[in-house]
């Protein structure tokens, strides 16, 4: 909001705008106080608000298994959402320039893949990853990823290629242009909003999976949600370690999300519009 807006804004939009503020945010902050505190002030009744915050919590789980689950995490998402874009994006342009009948029936059916629940494929992937070795492995997870955010990019990038006109690309092949330049020095660059919200979707979708990185993995390629729930054991809730691990576990997302951010609030509004 532009400082002008400000100034025109009521007294009652702004206490509108705060409460709302701190209604969504409140559950991260707790969660990042939390972080600073020792168990013991963790489980204090009434909670103290005043307290000496400590790094311990997480010093702890820098010097745990949480750290290579974190870079799983990191690389699992990351790579799959690559993946996802660099075959989702040229078969949504292919989906969009393409007139022929049954175009609307193949959408159709790549969307029912997205709509299905992930248990419904949870078996049959456990089955063939452990049948050909991939179970516990990055390399699996970033194909299940993948395999679930191809439906995504492609239905999502499909009405972005539909707005630039077909003669912009035919007047640039008269001129000499091959067809891949066309694609990649001027149709690309005019969906870039529409990738880089994609992207963020895809990447949020990887990133905050339990479900098959529960089920897909055990040590080796543990992702860090999985990884924050171990420290709830038999022995006790370790409640320091889990809100770090929780903190930690959405500053990476907090980070894309703000380097983006610009391209995101122009990429899902004009989604919204063309969709």
């Amino acid at each position: 909001m532009s400082e002008s807006s400000l100034r025109k804004a009521t007294p009652g939009r702004l206490v509108a705008i705060t409460v709302t503020l701190l209604i969504l945010l409140s559950p991260f902050l707790w969660l990042l106080q939390m972080s600073f505190k020792t168990n013991d002030e963790i489980l204090q009744f009434p909670p103290p608000l005043i307290f000496t915050p400590t790094l311990q919590n997480y010093i702890s789980l820098w010097h745990s298994a949480f750290s290579a689950s974190f870079v799983n995490s990191l690389l699992s998402a990351s790579l799959s959402t690559t993946l996802a874009l660099l075959f989702g994006v040229p078969a949504a342009y292919a989906l969009s320039r393409w007139a022929g009948r049954g175009k609307h029936a193949l959408s159709f059916a790549i969307l029912v893949t997205r709509m299905a629940p992930p248990i419904a494929f949870t078996i049959p992937f456990f089955l063939f990853y452990r049948w050909i070795g991939l179970l516990d492995t990055i390399t699996g997870l970033v194909l299940v990823y993948t395999s679930f955010n191809l439906p995504l990019v492609i239905w999502m990038m499909q009405p972005f290629f539909d707005t630039i006109p077909v003669s912009l690309e035919e007047a640039a092949l008269v001129d000499g242009a091959r067809t891949r330049t066309v694609f990649t020095k001027i149709v690309l660059p005019m969906v870039t909003p529409g990738i880089a919200a994609t992207a963020i979707l895809c990447f949020l979708y990887a990133w905050n999976d339990f479900f098959f990185a529960l089920i897909l993995t055990r040590t080796n390629a543990r992702t860090a949600p999985v990884a924050v729930v171990n420290f709830m054991n038999y022995e006790g809730w370790e409640w320091g370690k889990i809100a770090a691990g929780g903190s930690l576990v959405m500053a990476p997302v907090l980070i894309f999300s703000l380097a983006v951010r610009r391209y995101l609030v122009s990429g899902l509004t004009a989604g919204a519009v063309k969709g």
